[in-house]
């Protein structure tokens, strides 16, 4: 009787060490992992085709700024979610089709579309038919000086930030850190998204 309670207490005490070990695998080594990439330096393989913001640019939020119904942004906006952000002066056509590239890259990113957000940045006044049309997009057009200066934070190689026609990454921490050049196929930027968010612990 005394070598089976002994038993038992050494099978229980077995168990406890492989839920030991099994709780440091799944929470303590992906912990470690993250630590060294940020110390070393290192990122998942495959080349971005997108391109990098060296540095990524803390966003100055001290502009408000309002969406198209007047409603100030909260504090936090930029550090909620990874934000696809697109900047047009008054948008048209052009314009128009890329914001129906965005949608179906948001679509497309499937579970992680609660980790994305689409920023529209505009001088338009009315965009009551962009709405209509993009219940979801998230369009910032108010106070005209406020949209301008912060605008400006988006440029990259010198371009006009309104006639480029880049689409703009801002990650979970309210940095810009990449821009897609307007050329590259809508399937192409989804796919460097995609493995983006895929690889990254935050938003």
């Amino acid at each position: 009787m005394q070598n089976d309670k002994q038993l038992s207490e050494l099978a229980q005490q077995r168990k406890g060490r492989i839920v030991l070990i099994l709780m440091l695998t799944f929470f303590v080594v992906p912990l470690v992992v993250v630590i060294l990439m940020f110390k070393f330096n290192w990122m998942p393989s495959g080349e971005s085709v997108g391109q990098l913001v060296r540095p990524a640019r803390l966003l100055n939020t001290e502009n408000d700024l309002k969406d198209a119904t007047g409603v100030g942004l909260p504090s936090q906006f930029w550090k909620q979610k990874w934000s696809i952000v697109y900047i047009a002066d008054d948008c048209q056509a052009t314009c128009l089709g890329k914001l129906h590239d965005m949608r179906q890259l948001h679509v497309s990113l499937y579970k992680d579309m609660p980790r994305a957000q689409r920023v529209l940045i505009t001088n338009m006044h009315d965009t009551s038919s962009i709405k209509r049309d993009y219940p979801d997009l998230i369009v910032l057009n108010q106070p005209v000086e406020n949209i301008a200066k912060f605008s400006q934070q988006f440029q990259v190689n010198n371009e006009n930030v309104y006639s480029s026609n880049r689409l703009y990454l801002v990650d979970p921490l309210g940095h810009f850190m990449m821009s897609y050049n307007p050329q590259l196929p809508i399937a192409t930027v989804r796919k460097d998204v995609t493995r983006l968010l895929r690889f990254s612990w935050a938003g």
